[in-house]
């Protein structure tokens, strides 16, 4: 927009740059923040400076943390026996919503994706071999794209040669899904998975 001053113009832009967010998304965030009272952007602008100055990578499980290691690593009364294998950081707090999970995490930082020249010298398969212990159990919760898969083939492989179970996570159905929009593949995979009832 001309007719708005250059700081305004760039905010928008910024905002335009985050994913998810359009230009009338961007801009009624900018005018909403232009309108705000100045605590309340003080607020955001102290959140935004914390979050890039004290949020890291957990040396142990590569999540994210202010402190190192993170709260679940160091959390005794997780089962160490049980390690799920995620693609982003951001997979471990899905998991943590549900109050399901009581192992351990192991952030892979992506998936092999030969196309976009990302192998496996770029993810942290070295870090979860090295955490491996005997009898444990891996959990694979890639998610279900090409590249999931390709991944979680690729995991399945290189630990076939460890004493522990691989263990990869249902998929089929989702709870509140109508048939008739399900895909093939989805489909077909809640058919293979089926149990007993």
């Amino acid at each position: 927009m001309r007719s708005l001053p250059d700081s305004a113009n760039r905010l928008i832009d910024e905002f335009t740059r985050l994913p998810g967010i359009g230009k009338k998304t961007a801009q009624r965030l900018a005018f909403y923040i232009m309108k705000s009272k100045d605590y309340s952007t003080n607020l955001l602008s102290d959140a935004l400076i914390d979050v890039k100055t004290k949020v890291r990578q957990c040396s142990i499980c590569n999540g994210i943390t202010e402190d190192d290691p993170c709260s679940i690593c160091t959390d005794s009364r997780r089962d160490e026996s049980i390690l799920c294998i995620v693609e982003e950081a951001h997979d471990i707090y899905a998991f943590e919503r549900t109050n399901s999970f009581n192992g351990r995490y192991h952030v892979l930082g992506g998936v092999l994706s030969p196309l976009d020249g990302i192998g496996p010298d770029d993810l942290y398969f070295d870090a979860l071999l090295k955490r491996l212990q005997e009898n444990m159990e891996i959990v694979v919760a890639t998610n279900p794209s090409v590249e999931g898969e390709t991944t979680s083939l690729y995991l399945a492989k290189i630990l076939s040669g460890f004493n522990v179970k691989v263990t990869r996570l249902a998929r089929g159905l989702p709870v509140g899904g109508n048939l008739e929009y399900i895909d093939e593949a989805t489909l077909i995979r809640a058919m293979e998975g089926r149990t007993s009832i």
